[in-house]
């Protein structure tokens, strides 16, 4: 085990990637000589040449293009897109053409590709930077969507989705890129897509979060249990497909729920899972499930963004309210 920043398992993982796999590219807008704007591909293109890390032009749609042609050909692309709502440009591909190859050829092809992206609150991005985009891509068929909360998922999950068949949007969150250390095994490892984790065991309440908002979720778990209030945690890790078994499995030991996210309230993963615990789950639950989200509201500009983002202290609250319903 060595301690390392979400980053650094992330530069990692796509080292031993392209170590591994001579099919492996990696290519984005200055993600070459620069290492991109957060420094994740750092020293790759020295290591590996211009061949397999290469920077593109400020051209999210070729990019995408580019990674389907190069699949169709043999290559496993690993794309990035500089920032997540920079993904919208690229939109058709993955939702048009990616996620459809495995269906539109009979089983016979499918795009094993990779799509990075930051995305998240806390860093005082500029507009359009920031947002979280998950809820849109957990709605198409045939696209899985990860996002690690911690170095050593970040890492084993990247690794996951790079060996995995089928296109993989995978979310790294921006706040948690340098802020966020913890250990992480050395050498080459995976670990496995569409399996939730129990960040915190628990028996009084169930806070289910993912990403960003599972670092909030522990911190708000802690001051539960000053108040002798037992939250278990529990980690999606993998939004899109979910992990029912897991999560049936946390709210029948707790009966009581709440879920966090840092997007929009509306049509979002909470949501989702929401609507599967009442369908599958309704008669384990002692009490209404709880919802923390952002504002329906537009990402907004830096100086707001403290107000608008979901706090460990909102979590507390929502889960104090849950727990106390009689």
């Amino acid at each position: 085990m060595a301690v390392k920043t979400y980053i650094a398992a992330i530069t990692e993982a796509l080292d031993l990637a392209l170590e591994k796999d001579k099919d492996a590219l990696i290519f984005g807008e200055d993600v070459g000589q620069n290492g991109g704007v957060f420094r994740a591909t750092d020293g790759l293109q020295a290591k590996y040449g211009e061949d397999r890390v290469f920077n593109t032009p400020l051209a999210e749609s070729g990019i995408g293009g580019m990674a389907i042609g190069l699949a169709t050909q043999g290559f496993h692309p690993i794309m990035e897109i500089q920032f997540g709502t920079f993904i919208f440009e690229v939109f058709d591909s993955i939702a048009g053409q990616m996620s459809r190859t495995r269906y539109r050829f009979n089983n016979t092809r499918s795009n094993n590709i990779v799509v990075r992206t930051p995305y998240g609150i806390g860093t005082k991005t500029p507009e359009m930077h920031a947002d979280s985009i998950e809820g849109l891509f957990s709605q198409i068929p045939g696209i899985r969507v990860v996002m690690p909360s911690n170095p050593a998922d970040a890492k084993g999950l990247l690794l996951a989705s790079i060996e995995n068949n089928d296109p993989v949007i995978f979310l790294e969150n921006l706040h948690l890129y340098r802020s966020l250390k913890g250990e992480v095994p050395e050498g080459y490892y995976t670990t496995p897509l569409d399996t939730a984790s129990v960040a915190k065991e628990g028996s009084d309440v169930s806070i289910i979060a993912y990403g960003g908002t599972v670092p909030l979720a522990l911190k708000a778990a802690e001051q539960l249990e000053k108040d002798g209030i037992k939250a278990e945690v529990l980690d999606l890790r993998t939004v899109a497909p979910l992990d029912i078994a897991s999560i049936g499995k946390t709210v029948e030991k707790t009966g009581r729920v709440v879920v966090v996210q840092e997007a929009q309230r509306t049509a979002g993963i909470a949501a989702n899972v929401m609507a599967e615990i009442s369908e599958r789950f309704v008669l384990n639950l002692k009490a209404p499930i709880g919802r923390v989200s952002g504002p329906d509201s537009i990402f907004p500009f830096a100086q707001a963004e403290n107000d608008w983002a979901v706090k460990a202290e909102d979590i507390v609250n929502k889960v104090k309210e849950v727990v106390d319903y009689d």
